[in-house]
């Protein structure tokens, strides 16, 4: 994402979720009940920069491949139980 430089990060976030947020509570009320506190999101955040090597593909790729590892961690645990 480029951003305006008149925004800062921490402000282009907390945009991105509150409007995320309020879009999934409008759309899907039962959600809002099922998490607790009622907090979508949590705290905090990661921000990091591209180099002019990091193309939409690349970064794409990246984002997909994100939590995949956890996964793979937490579905062993579980079928270890049984």
């Amino acid at each position: 994402m480029q951003s305006v430089s008149s925004y800062s990060v921490t402000k282009l976030v907390t945009l991105i979720k509150s409007i995320t947020a309020s879009e999934i509570f409008r759309l899907c009320p039962h959600v809002k009940k099922q998490l607790w506190g009622g907090e979508f999101w949590s705290d905090g955040y990661f921000a990091s920069t591209v180099g002019r090597h990091g193309d939409e593909h690349t970064i794409r790729n990246y984002v997909k491949g994100q939590g995949k590892e956890y996964q793979k961690l937490h579905e062993d645990r579980q079928l270890a139980l049984f």
